[in-house]
């Protein structure tokens, strides 16, 4: 005979767990549908993004490029598009596709609001660049319209991002694509870094290391098959040109192409003077904010005046202050050393 009693718990735990798995707005079925949804939508603009690379690149967007770029298979990426498509957002041309008025503009919302949050990371956080990616790659897909635009306000409406990508306007306007990648740059010639593309993420990292930022000045001193031999604001580097192809560079006018090297406030030796050129690209946000504050601004004259017991960091006279640097930041100060000793 069955117990009543156990058969009452027994009823209230099935009853429950259906509940659990079926309740309209919480339940585990619920839920789980919202992340299927929420998954689609964003294989949706990924995808969208990629094509409008593609278009800003001109080259063909292909079934292969978007398995590619969402590392997704074949047979996900057919269905993906099939469903974009269907959704009037891109439209088959030969063995391409090419986004329609609406999916561009899809695209482009999308890309606003990845950039604009670069933009934030880089400027207003402590993050390390390596992950600002990533960190832009979440929050596109959460982040509302009007948050965006109340971002971008805060902000001063900013134009780039910080690897030099332009930030679409509201209304989803671009500049043309420019420059060339850093392997094209004949030897002996000058000129400036405007974009370095921060996918996949391991080279990124290496153009990091590197110190290669978008307004760094570059002068080619060799270019072979194995390797590609530069100057980086007068520091030698050698990259292999897998790796460079992801620097892209403007030509430096006649008038504006000085031979380094380019020294830093980190060179100079206790009693050396040097006047302030510029702040590297590498230093942002608050730290780039706290050092323009101290007066480290084009044409400030600094001294070396007093080293630590370790030997950092080093005390420098800063508009009649003193302040104490470590290396790592006076190397971000460019100067011109000046002839006379404190």
């Amino acid at each position: 005979m069955v117990d009543p009693v156990n058969a009452l718990w027994v009823g209230g735990i099935c009853i429950s767990i259906v509940a659990l798995i079926f309740w309209l707005k919480v339940g585990i079925q619920a839920r789980w549908q919202r992340a299927r949804r929420n998954a689609r939508r964003v294989h949706i603009e990924d995808a969208l993004k990629h094509m409008y690379d593609c278009e800003y690149k001109k080259i063909v967007c292909t079934l292969q490029s978007i398995s590619g770029a969402l590392s997704i298979s074949g047979d996900k990426a057919a269905k993906l598009l099939g469903r974009l498509e269907a959704f009037g957002l891109i439209e088959s041309h030969g063995e391409g596709f090419a986004l329609t008025d609406d999916g561009r503009a899809y695209a482009l919302r999308i890309i606003r609001i990845h950039r604009l949050w670069e933009r934030y990371l880089a400027d207003e956080t402590g993050l390390q660049e390596t992950d600002w990616h990533m960190e832009a790659e979440r929050e596109e897909h959460r982040m509302t319209p009007d948050e965006a635009e109340a971002l971008a306000a805060r902000m001063g409406n900013p134009c780039y991002d910080p690897h030099g990508d332009p930030i679409p306007t509201v209304s989803g306007e671009l500049p043309a694509h420019k420059g060339q990648p850093l392997t094209r740059l004949p030897q002996g010639e000058f000129a400036y870094i405007v974009h370095i593309e921060d996918e996949p993420g391991a080279i990124y990292a290496q153009l990091v290391a590197q110190s290669l930022y978008p307004g760094v000045r570059i002068r080619m001193i060799g270019v072979s098959k194995e390797k590609i031999h530069f100057e980086a604001d007068g520091v030698e580097n050698v990259l292999a040109p897998v790796v460079a192809a992801n620097v892209t560079l403007v030509p430096l006018s006649a008038g504006d192409r000085r031979e380094g090297p380019f020294e830093t406030l980190a060179a100079l030796k206790l009693g050396e003077k040097g006047t302030v050129i510029g702040i590297s690209k590498a230093c942002r946000g608050q730290q780039r904010r706290r050092l323009m504050d101290l007066g480290v601004i084009p044409g400030t004259v600094i001294s070396a005046e007093m080293r630590s017991a370790g030997g950092d960091p080093i005390a420098y006279s800063i508009r009649g202050a003193t302040v104490a640097l470590r290396s790592k930041q006076a190397g971000m100060i460019h100067i011109r050393r000046n002839v006379e000793t404190a």
